[in-house]
This record gives structure tokens, sequence and C-alpha cells, in this order.
């Protein structure tokens, strides 16, 4: 059977919170088995930390943020992605401030932060989430869906005209047992409107942004002298939020995720409506040695 992973020895970050603007310092701890990943405030001492879960997330403004006894933390989705891509059941995420850090506006500082110290096997077995029979849910014409499928694939139509977004493509379907997680979606950066950036500060919200955390797109161009990292990559980071939303699960899922327009809010209304369906899911666990492994473990995962 497949076992529980977690980081061998702890490690630190230090960046900025998209959204507050402010100087956080993050350090990731090994956590026991079947404990799931928690988030603890240190600077809220005696307060308690925050699991995360579907049922905590508290705001999906621009960002999923959790919350549990008083306690929030912001911008979860692109730390937890990365652990869904590494295969890290268990770990708690140490923060000294509300929000995790926004690192490069991707999933791939992450990864590399795990990598650099590396995931021990434990002894329980890994479990996951089996989808039996379709659940959708939807707000307009925007929809997200899990569909049954032997092991994970993420499919995602990005709608908005614009001269840019107009210029590369906007549809992405993904099966992650032929594509590796970590070199095709990692790497997709958060990105905006320029002309949209000063309505987000005005609520409080991307105060910390700048070109070199996220894709600026001005009216004409992409803003980044760099530009992007895949022709794909607005439609990529969308399969990466969703892949960190659905992670609150608390397992990972054998089944195809869809989205269309899709953000954080419709991600976790579906995950709640699968919650709520005991008969379209199930638990299950997997052999090691099964052609079904291979679909569902991330390829380019760090060993143990």
């Amino acid at each position: 059977m497949i076992p529980q992973r977690t980081i061998k020895q702890p490690v630190y970050a230090i960046g900025i919170g998209v959204h507050s603007g402010q100087k956080v310092r993050m350090t990731l701890r090994p956590a026991g088995e079947n404990t799931g990943v928690h988030f603890v405030r240190t600077d809220l001492p005696g307060r308690g930390g925050v699991r995360a879960c579907a049922q905590n997330v508290s705001d999906t403004t621009l960002a999923t943020s959790i919350a549990d006894g008083g306690v929030q933390v912001s911008t979860v989705e692109h730390l937890l992605s990365a652990l869904w891509g590494l295969g890290v059941d268990n770990l708690i995420v140490e923060l000294n401030a509300e929000e995790v850090p926004i690192m490069d506006g991707s999933a791939a500082p992450f990864v590399n932060l795990i990598g650099s110290v590396g995931l021990v096997e434990q002894d329980a077995v890994k479990e996951f989430i089996r989808i039996k029979r379709e659940v959708r849910v939807t707000q307009g014409e925007a929809f997200a869906a899990l569909s049954p499928h032997p092991g994970f694939k993420a499919s995602y139509t990005f709608v908005a005209d614009h001269p840019v977004y107009n210029r590369f493509p906007k549809q992405a379907c993904l099966d992650f047992s032929r594509v590796s997680y970590v070199e095709e979606v990692s790497r997709a950066r958060s990105f905006g409107l320029l002309s949209e950036l000063s309505q987000a500060q005005a609520i409080n919200k991307c105060l910390g942004s700048s070109l070199e955390n996220a894709v600026g797109i001005g009216d004409f161009t992409v803003m980044n002298g760099s530009g992007l990292r895949y022709r794909d990559e607005f439609v990529k980071h969308k399969v990466l939020d969703a892949i960190g939303d659905l992670y609150l699960l608390g397992r990972p899922i054998l089944g195809a995720f869809s989205g269309h327009m899709s953000g954080h809010a419709l991600n976790n209304k579906l995950a709640r409506a699968l919650l709520r369906c005991d008969d379209a899911w199930e638990i299950c666990t997997v052999g090691r040695d099964s052609s079904r492994e291979r679909s569902i473990m991330p390829p380019a995962a760090i060993p143990a």
C-alpha cells in the first residue's frame, strides 16, 4: 500500500503576503501520521491552529482563507497545491502573520523548499477519495464538477475577452498519469489586469502585488520582461488553484475535475457539495504495485 508522507525536517522561508503586503516568516514542520495539514499562527500564542479542511474555508475573495476559533490564515491554495503535487499528507505550517507568503505567485517555490529537505514515508497508509458519480455546482455560466476517473485528471476552460488573453490558450486538460505536476503546472503564476489593481487595493487586496509575484496584464501586452513561463500559463494557474482548493478535502482525489469560469468560491462549493453526497464518493487505499498508483502519484515527486 502507498504510505503517508511528511517532510524529513523543518524548513522555513520569508516572503510577503500578496494581499496584506506584510512580511511573513513561514516554517514547515513534520507532522505525525493521520494528522493532515495544520496552520499555526505563532503571532497568536495560545490561540490554537486551523486545520486545512473545506469546512474551515472562511473567505474566497481573490484567494482562499481558512479560519477556526477566531484564527484566520489567508492565501493557502498555492502551498496546498504544492503539497498535493509532492504527495505530502501531514504537515504543520507555522506563520507569524495572517497570510501565507506569495513567493513568486506560483507553487514552485514551495516545491523547491520541500525538495531542499526531502520527504519521509510514514507507517500509516495513504487514503484517497474515489469519486463514484458526478457532482456539479454552478453559478451563472460557471461550473465546477468532479466525476469518476481511475487516476486524477483536471481540465479547465478560462473565459475572458481581452486582447492579451485572446492570444493564448484558454483551455487545458491534464491527466496526471501522463504529465508531471512539478514540470507542467507548479510554475504557473497568479495573474491580473493592471487596470483592476486599484479596485482590488481599494478593498485591501493585492497590497503586496508586483511583477515579482504575478503576471501583470497591460492593455495589449504582458508586462513582465521575461514573458510567460508556459504558453498556457493563465489556464494552468487556474488548474493549480483548483488542485489546492480541492486538497482541502483532506485526501487526494481519484477522479476528474472540470472547471469552466470557476474560481475559489465554486471550488469550495464543489468540495462541500461532495462531502454532503455520501453516495458520490468513498475512501479507499491503493496498492503500491498497482497500475493505478502510477496514475495518481505525481511523476516528479521528490523521493523519500
